[in-house]
C-alpha cells in the first residue's frame, strides 16, 4: 500500500501515520517526492488497515499497490535509479561495460586482461574467484587467492571489481575485495544469500535465474532491497528453453520489460546467454539497441586454453573491435532521425 500525504502535512502528522502503521504490525517506509511525501507499507495484506489510515490527519489517499514487489517497482519509485560502483555510475545514461575472464586463473592472466579491457574502454573488471559449476570436477576457482589477484588488478589498473559470491558465509570476505557483489543465476533464488548481500553495504549485480520469470527476478531483487541495500543492478543472461543451438536463450524483451516495471538499472550478459564467441558481438549490440544500461563480457588472453567458459570468451582483439562497434552504435542511437519532407507532386 502507498499512503499519499498532503503537501502541507506536518512532521507530527507524518509521525502519527508511521506509528499507526507500526502499531498494526507493518513496516512503513518514507518515500520523499518532489511535491509531497509518500509512505510505503510493507507486510502481508496491508489493505486491511487502508480505511483507518486514510482517515488520519494529513493523509490524502491510501492506494493499494498491485505488484508483489514494492521497493523495486515504479509504483513506489517512479524515477530510474543510478547505482554507483566506486565512481562508475550504472543507469546514468551512458553505457557501462564490465569485462574480464570468467574465472581468475593467475595474477598475470587477470592483470593482462584488466589492462587490455581498460585500454579498449571497459569501466569495470569482472572475474570469478569462486565459481559455481555444474560438475564437481570442473575448475571451481582459486578462492581466497583469486580475491587477492582481483585486489592486485584493481590496484594496477584502477578498474573497480565485480565478482561472484556463492554463500552467505563468504559475503564478508568477498565484499572486502570487491566493489560489487555478483549473485549468479544458480543463486538467484537463494534467499539467505540475497538477504546477506542486502546487508553487505556493497552494490549487487543480480543475474536472472535460469528459469525465472521477470516477476521472480524482481522479487529476488526485492529481498536485497528489503534488507537495506538499494544499489542493485539487474542482469539478463539468458534463460533455459528447449533451444540447443545456443547455451541459453537471450531474452532481450526482458530488458524493456524490467525497465518499465522497475527503477533498477538493467545490463545484459551476451557471453553466458549465447555460449559461443562468434555470437557475442551481435547480441551485445542488440542489447544496446534494446536499451540496456550496460554489458557484461567475458574476455580471456587465450580463450582456447581457459579453465572456464573458453568457447564464449572473446580475445583481446575481438573485444577491442566490439567496443568500437558499441561506441558507434551508441552514438547513432543518440541521433534523431531526420525526416525529409515530401515534395508536392509535379
Amino acid at each position: 500500500m502507498l499512503i499519499m500525504m498532503n503537501a502541507q502535512a506536518t512532521e507530527e502528522e507524518v509521525a502519527n501515520v508511521m506509528a499507526h502503521v507500526r502499531d498494526r504490525g507493518y513496516q512503513p517506509i518514507e518515500l520523499p517526492g518532489a511535491d509531497r511525501l509518500a509512505i510505503g507499507v510493507l507486510g502481508s495484506n496491508p489493505s486491511t488497515i487502508r480505511d483507518a489510515v486514510a482517515a488520519l490527519p494529513g493523509v490524502v489517499a491510501a492506494i493499494p499497490v498491485s505488484k508483489p514487489y514494492k521497493l523495486v517497482g515504479r509504483e513506489w519509485h517512479p524515477q530510474s535509479s543510478v547505482v554507483d560502483v566506486a565512481g562508475v555510475r550504472i543507469g546514468a545514461g551512458e553505457l557501462v561495460v564490465a569485462a574480464g575472464p570468467c574465472a581468475v586463473e593467475s595474477e598475470r592472466q587477470l592483470v593482462d586482461t584488466a589492462e587490455h579491457v581498460k585500454a579498449a574502454g571497459a569501466q569495470l573488471l569482472r572475474g570469478g574467484a569462486y565459481k559455481p559449476r555444474s560438475s564437481p570436477y570442473s575448475f571451481r576457482g582459486l578462492g581466497a587467492p583469486g580475491l587477492e589477484h582481483l585486489r592486485r588488478a584493481r590496484e594496477m589498473t584502477g578498474l573497480p571489481v565485480v565478482t561472484e559470491v556463492l554463500t552467505p558465509a563468504d559475503v564478508a570476505a568477498v565484499a572486502g575485495a570487491a566493489d560489487m557483489l555478483q549473485v549468479g543465476t544458480r543463486n538467484a533464488q537463494n534467499f539467505s544469500l540475497l538477504e546477506a548481500v542486502g546487508e553487505s553495504g556493497k552494490p549487487v549485480l543480480l543475474k536472472r535465474g535460469l528459469s525465472n520469470t521477470v516477476e521472480e527476478w524482481l522479487l529476488s531483487a526485492e529481498y536485497v532491497l528489503a534488507h537495506g541495500n538499494p544499489d542493485v543492478v539487474l542482469c539478463e543472461r539468458g534463460i533455459r528453453t528447449f533451444e540447443t543451438a545456443t547455451r541459453n536463450t537471450l531474452d532481450l524483451a526482458a530488458v524493456p520489460v524490467a525497465k518499465e516495471l522497475s527503477h533498477l538499472p538493467v545490463i545484459v550478459d551476451p557471453s553466458h546467454a549465447t555460449g559461443h564467441r562468434h555470437l557475442v558481438p551481435s547480441m551485445a549490440l542488440a542489447a544496446v539497441a534494446a536499451g540496456a544500461d550496460g554489458l557484461l563480457i567475458e574476455v580471456h588472453p587465450t580463450p582456447d586454453e581457459a579453465l572456464s567458459d573458453g568457447p564464449q570468451s572473446l580475445t583481446f582483439e575481438q573485444f577491442s573491435s566490439l567496443m568500437d562497434d558499441v561506441r558507434r552504435l551508441s552514438a547513432a542511437l543518440r541521433h534523431q532521425i531526420v525526416v525529409v519532407p515530401s515534395h508536392a507532386s509535379r
